[in-house]
């Protein structure tokens, strides 16, 4: 902002203290700080918003090429749309094949897949699950510890 050494500011403390008097002196440097840090305020702001409107305008101009980008995809696409469009109704029309027609016109009949869907299949065969001891099926916590209970010998 302002350059001013110490020598210059020693200068100017020592004539604000004969003019200004011993006693008011703090005060007057209180409402200086005071000012000096409304204006440093007042000059962030400004900057900030003189930022913000730049970006603003970079933003609405990157929006616009974007669109107009998009625009001429849209376009593009549409034209090369309607052109195979054009080509494939060209050569159906060509093509004096019956068969064609026919085969486009026949709808497939639904055909049941043969599916169970209750019955699991799974890929680990029984007897491993059996020799390795995976449970199968489901049990539960006291039923689990009936069967391991250790039996009493009489």
């Amino acid at each position: 902002m302002i350059d001013i050494g110490l020598s210059k500011m020693a200068l100017i403390g020592a004539v604000a203290l004969i003019v200004i008097g011993p006693e008011k002196l703090p005060r007057v440097a209180r409402t200086v700080g005071t000012l000096l840090g409304k204006a440093q305020r007042y000059v962030s702001d400004v900057k900030a918003e003189v930022n913000r409107s730049m970006e603003l305008d970079e933003l609405k101009k990157m929006k616009d090429t974007v669109e107009n980008a998009a625009r001429d995809v849209h376009n593009t696409i549409q034209t090369s749309a309607s052109e195979f469009e054009k080509d494939w109704t060209d050569a159906i029309d060509s093509s004096n094949n019956a068969d064609l027609r026919e085969q486009a016109a026949v709808v497939l009949a639904y055909k049941h897949p043969g599916k169970n869907w209750r019955l699991k299949r799974g890929a680990v065969p029984q007897w491993y699950k059996a020799r390795s001891g995976v449970r199968t099926k489901a049990q539960s916590g006291a039923a689990r510890v009936a069967r391991y209970r250790p039996q009493k010998f009489h």
